[in-house]
């Protein structure tokens, strides 16, 4: 696992942003994993610049985004599709019809869930995974737990994630307590992970992530075991290190 500490945010996101897009120069029709939330909002803001500044195109990548909260709509503000429509793919030049988001008012999720593997198998797998990582060390939306789920699936939010994300919502009573999640097996079949994180409050899921060890109740420690992942931190994230 390689780390890299900056200054701060600005700094993360910009070496998110620019190894990124060293990827996708590399390969063009890059298969990417990409995370919601308020820390890669400055990473999506900088990839947009380089797609202005006509440095890179989009055209031919495929993406997978890691979850969605179950029973919000694409057109609720609070969606994930929604988020990544605002902050990202609505500035770009991708193809719409290769972006993949869970559907949370799917008819069937079950069927929702196993579709969403089989696309990400026929398109050759994940190259580059991007994540973030809660406060209590959850990756997409697989909080700690005994045992490692593997595949995509419904999960039931703890109150701790909900308390997190109600920030987002007019109040707490709004906020999902399901949500579908990629499970850390597909998410560690990715080639590549870049994990990022800002703040002091995510200092200790940061540690547990880094020195902690291999545990499910700690899901970041478990990216320790993938050969190709990079974790982007600033300096107040990086304090227990």
């Amino acid at each position: 696992m390689e780390l890299i500490v900056t200054q701060d945010y600005q700094g993360m996101a910009i070496e998110t942003a620019r190894l990124l897009a060293k990827e996708i120069l590399k390969k063009p029709d890059i298969v990417l994993g990409l995370a919601t939330g308020s820390t890669p909002e400055k990473v999506y803001k900088k990839l947009i610049e380089f797609y202005q500044k006509e440095i890179l195109s989009f055209d031919k990548i495929t993406s997978f985004n890691l979850d969605e909260y179950l029973g919000l709509s694409k057109a609720h503000e609070q969606s994930y599709y929604y988020y990544m429509m605002d902050k990202f793919f609505h500035h770009i030049d991708i193809n719409m019809d290769r972006i993949n988001i869970l559907d949370g008012k799917a008819l069937n999720i079950e069927q929702e869930c196993k579709d969403f593997e089989e696309k990400i198998r026929k398109a050759g797998g994940i190259d580059l995974q991007l994540l973030g990582i809660g406060h209590n060390g959850h990756i997409g939306f697989n909080e700690p737990s005994e045992d490692i789920e593997p595949d995509t699936r419904v999960v039931n939010l703890t109150e701790e994630t909900i308390e997190a994300n109600s920030r987002f919502f007019d109040s707490i009573e709004e906020v999902p307590n399901k949500a579908i999640t990629m499970g850390m097996k597909t998410i560690m079949n990715a080639r590549k992970i870049i994990l990022i994180a800002n703040g002091e409050d995510k200092a200790e899921a940061i540690f547990d992530t880094v020195r902690g060890p291999i545990d499910p109740k700690h899901p970041g420690s478990i990216l320790q075991l993938h050969c190709n992942a990079t974790v982007i931190v600033d300096k107040d994230a990086a304090k227990l290190l």
